[in-house]
């Protein structure tokens, strides 16, 4: 099936990989990670994980949580300030005050009031395409949450589900309750305990070559670009190799360390992550969360008035959301086969995981493709479902 997708050409190469009961039990790798070199796709093919990050770094800020560094409904302003003083921005443009503040469980469950630039639902969004929130790389975390936070919430907090940079914010948090960079204390707390050796917000220079090639649509971070463009592009049938290094570098780790974007990562280390999770907590010996911390995270935190939430204008029914990813409340509604308390997310260029505690089961799908309509991953989950006999 996935090498029916490289023959039409929707995408250049895919690894896939299945963990059931603790063993991996499927991993293959289709076509190639640089289709122009010739260079075929590998299972230590490094890619860039776009909003798989998110999940990595909502874990590692409930570390902390553990810890009784703060507790969810705790106001943001109570460790970054400056959101103490935003404002929220009607549909009309006038600015009114927080009819309650941002709390840290909202920035979790992306129902802080904060947005994206991409997407076209709110004029908010236009605000943050101009002081170029998330395309500006000479900012480090620290100055881009304090962009974030001079400008308007695009809905009061609660108010609604809006996927956003909420996450970025997460990262923030993590950096002023430990003192260290998001990136040092995900390198201490996750990535070492758990031998993530290609996991991080860098590409060494020696590992360039193992980064896959980004085709597809055109850069969903760009410059001035927002979700009107992208079906623009792929009504046209835009398909081309991309340059993304502008808006995802491989050697800014001063500067580009963020919670919702950045990471790169292989299909192995996101594996042991994923399977980290799975197993309550724990891998190989080493306990890097607790397991009711773990069910704090994968419940659903979203009042039914909230739901389905959606992104980009397609809605997710079944799904509702935790702190961090989505989580699956009723399988015959999400169209397709899963488990109740199933949970995991996607990245932009089409990198996407679950973890299935009913059946102990972990799926992960890889590829380089930015955005677009064709869903490999949906026929991917079928196909591993179908294999589930007993």
């Amino acid at each position: 099936m996935m090498q029916r997708f490289v023959d039409a050409g929707h995408i250049a190469g895919a690894s896939t990989l299945v963990a059931r009961r603790g063993e991996i039990v499927h991993a293959a790798d289709v076509g190639h990670r640089d289709r122009e070199a010739g260079v075929p796709m590998t299972a230590d093919t490094i890619f860039r994980i776009y909003s798989m990050t998110k999940p990595i770094v909502s874990t590692a800020l409930m570390l902390l949580h553990e810890e009784g560094a703060f507790q969810l409904e705790h106001p943001v302003a109570k460790y970054l300030p400056a959101f103490g003083d935003s404002k929220v921005m009607e549909p009309d443009g006038t600015l009114v005050d927080q009819a309650r503040p941002m709390e840290v469980r909202d920035v979790l469950a992306h129902t802080s009031g904060l947005t994206y630039d991409f997407v076209v639902d709110n004029p908010v969004a236009a605000l943050y395409r101009e002081a170029r929130v998330m395309n500006d790389m000479s900012r480090t975390l620290e100055e881009c949450i304090d962009v974030i936070a001079g400008l308007p919430l695009a809905s009061q907090p609660g108010e609604k589900w809006r996927y956003s940079v909420g996450i970025d914010v997460a990262a923030r948090l993590i950096e002023v309750l430990s003192g260290q960079t998001v990136g040092e204390f995900l390198q201490e707390r996750m990535f070492a305990p758990l031998g993530m050796t290609d996991t991080g917000f860098v590409v060494a220079e020696s590992s360039i070559d193992r980064l896959a090639a980004m085709y597809g649509l055109p850069d969903l971070i760009g410059q001035n670009y927002h979700a009107g463009n992208l079906v623009e592009a792929a009504l046209a049938g835009f398909n081309e190799r991309l340059d993304v290094t502008d808006t995802y570098p491989t050697d800014q780790p001063d500067t580009f360390q963020r919670g919702g974007v950045g990471m790169f990562s292989t299909i192995g280390d996101y594996h042991r992550f994923a399977q980290m999770l799975c197993n309550r907590g724990n891998l190989d010996g080493e306990r890097i969360i607790g397991r009711k911390t773990l069910e704090l995270m994968h419940g659903n935190h979203l009042p039914a008035e909230l739901l389905p939430w959606d992104v980009l204008g397609m809605e997710n029914p079944g799904w509702g959301f935790g702190l961090g990813s989505r989580v699956m409340l009723d399988v015959a509604a999400t169209r397709g086969p899963g488990s109740v308390g199933e949970y995991g997310w996607a990245g932009a260029a089409k990198t996407y995981f679950w973890v299935d505690p009913a059946e102990d089961l972990v799926g992960l799908f890889m590829t380089q493709y930015m955005t677009g309509p064709e869903l490999p991953e949906r026929d991917f989950r079928s196909l591993v479902y179908a294999a589930v006999t007993d």
